[in-house]
């Protein structure tokens, strides 16, 4: 089984990672096969499993250390993922995940959604066969409940030309960050450390998922549909928009309000036209600046971690996947 390139540069990661998705892929068994490959084949295209290998790291720092709880854990976190991947592409109608066609372009919005509502079955029953406790599965549950609070508050504040900055960090704390928070919270929670060291571990994915996903949406503005393996420019005709373009909405007599009030008949140009703008107003670069405030966050606290060889792969993951050009 391949996995994503980077992890060439941490064998023992890469072999964790492997043995974690050969676990998914174990678990997941429906009598519609098509669904049932589907699945399958989006397990093993292109993800990057940054979530699950945050798990497995942070999950070395306890006494009770279990590898095969660990990757339980991992495989657990990366199957929520996959779920609330696959409800995210039937709310924004998207066409293509990870540079394929997505689960609900191929066989329609019905069973996508009961292909990501079974993932959800499958990350839970993960959880409760190799959990010491029920703690696991009320973080979890928390978690999950706060990943679709920020799916609400996206859908709530679409096309609102007076979404501030503010409203966008609410947003993706819980649509993207809390599922980085879990990751890291969960690893050291299940190894046996304190709740004051796991609460610690929560704020270092909490920030690395508000970077990433700030990140993320610097390079819709900035990437090609083919190298980014998804639509570029989309969430704008979406409503979505993210922090390049807040901070260029908030400079004085934007010329592109007036566009932004076609909604989803923007044509391919005028969207252009925005991009051009965002650019060149220097919302991209007040994006950036915002991201790197974040990225700091997380880096003093990864300071904090007891020295290990563990503590030197976060480090450097984080740095290289919030310093990242595609």
């Amino acid at each position: 089984m391949k996995i994503h390139p980077m992890w060439e540069a941490y064998p023992e990661l890469q072999s964790e990672l492997i043995q974690t998705i050969e676990l998914i892929d174990s678990r997941i068994h429906l009598r519609n096969k098509s669904i049932e490959h589907a699945l399958v084949d989006m397990l093993n295209t292109g993800g990057k499993l940054v979530r699950p290998a945050y798990t497995l790291l942070f999950s070395t720092f306890g006494e009770e250390h279990d590898p095969n709880r660990a990757r339980a854990f991992a495989a657990a976190i990366e199957v929520l993922h996959m779920a609330t991947l696959i409800h995210d592409d039937i709310i924004d109608d998207s066409p293509k995940r990870r540079g394929q066609h997505s689960i609900q372009s191929r066989y329609g919005k019905d069973i996508a959604v009961y292909a990501g509502d079974y993932l959800f079955t499958v990350s839970f029953k993960l959880i409760a066969d190799y959990s010491n406790s029920m703690k696991q599965m009320q973080i979890n549950t928390k978690g999950m409940e706060k990943i679709l609070m920020g799916e609400i508050d996206q859908m709530h504040l679409r096309y609102n030309q007076k979404i501030t900055i503010r409203n966008y960090l609410t947003q993706i704390s819980g649509k993207t960050a809390q599922l980085f928070a879990l990751s890291c919270y969960s690893g050291a929670l299940e190894s046996g450390q304190t709740e004051r060291f796991a609460r610690n571990c929560y704020y270092i994915g909490s920030h690395i998922g508000m970077a990433f996903q700030i990140k993320d949406d610097i390079l819709d503005y900035t990437q090609t549909t083919d190298g980014f393996g998804k639509p570029v420019l989309e969430d704008v005709r979406q409503g979505i928009y993210s922090a390049p373009l807040i901070y260029a909405m908030h400079k004085k007599n934007a010329p592109f309000k007036e566009l932004l009030e076609k909604k989803d008949q923007l044509t391919k140009k005028e969207t252009q036209t925005i991009q051009q703008f965002v650019i060149h107003s220097g919302g991209l670069d007040e994006a950036k600046r915002l991201a790197e405030k974040y990225t700091d966050k997380a880096l003093k606290r990864i300071d904090q971690l007891p020295d290990s060889s563990e503590k030197e792969m976060i480090r450097n993951l984080t740095l290289s996947l919030l310093d990242r050009t595609i």
